[in-house]
């Protein structure tokens, strides 16, 4: 699977900059730049794995032009959604989305620095998403591209520990902690999130990009101060041998269903 593989389809928008683009069926229209890091496949999966309740908190880190929070408050009424972002343009962008898709009751977004976490978001989430830069700035061939080697390459400033440490700084006790990332850094991602006993009950579910090959990406969920080993998930298979989605990704990309992980809210 290519993360970056797009799930959108184009409309008009007279910003020669930006592109208009229709997600889940139409259900959620994204502005967003033509150049630079776009919603794609692992911004819609990853909504659909939040296990959000009517009456829930969510943050997002690193919440670019808000789609992922926009999606999750598609599915689920009744919830609020804070993402913070670092980009001040993004952010402007990420509250022009939410109010285009009558979603600013719902959704809210920030200036704010996954490294230094606002004082006032600790302890005040039931769940918090991250898509995080998935390539380590020591081994990253960055592109050129200032927008895209962000969403991309892990700053030097906030490598993958510390979105790790802020998931666990805003989330109350027993909260959940979802993010998606490179299946081929789970062992990494699992230490850290174990470390010094900040997660448990940790549940991955393997994204396959067609039966029978290995998983390039996995959703990974925890649970903030409870004990409990890892959980394998049988996994989704995104698509058939002609390249087209499989049923059970179409329901997640364009119907707005929810992952399996989802279900185990807790």
């Amino acid at each position: 699977m290519n993360g970056n593989e797009q799930v959108s389809c184009a409309v008009t928008d007279a910003d020669t900059d930006l592109s208009r683009d229709a997600l889940l069926g139409g259900r959620l229209v994204i502005r967003q730049p033509r150049q630079g890091a776009r919603v794609a496949i692992d911004t819609l999966l990853l909504a659909a794995a939040v296990p959000a309740r009517e009456g829930d908190k969510v943050l997002e880190l690193g919440a670019g032009t808000g789609a992922a929070s926009l999606a999750l408050a598609r599915r689920v009424d009744g919830m609020g959604v804070t993402g913070i972002e670092r980009d001040p343009a993004m952010v402007r962008l990420a509250n022009e989305n939410a109010r285009l898709n009558h979603l600013e009751d719902a959704c809210r977004f920030l200036v704010g620095d996954v490294a230094r976490l606002d004082p006032a978001m600790h302890g005040a989430f039931d769940q918090v998403m991250a898509n995080p830069p998935h390539l380590a700035s020591a081994c990253a061939d960055a592109p050129p591209d200032p927008g895209r080697r962000a969403a991309f390459v892990e700053g030097r400033g906030a490598p993958l520990r510390s979105w790790i440490a802020a998931a666990s700084l805003a989330l109350r006790r027993r909260g959940r902690f979802t993010m998606i990332h490179r299946a081929d850094r789970l062992a990494e991602i699992v230490a850290v999130l174990i470390a010094k006993g900040r997660f448990g009950e940790v549940t991955i579910l393997p994204l396959w990009p067609k039966a029978g090959q290995p998983a390039r990406r996995a959703l990974i969920s925890a649970r903030k101060g409870v004990k409990g080993g890892a959980q394998l998930l049988p996994g989704l298979v995104l698509h058939r041998k002609d390249g087209r989605f499989t049923d059970e990704a179409e329901a997640v990309l364009r119907e707005m269903a929810a992952l399996p992980l989802a279900g185990r809210a807790g």
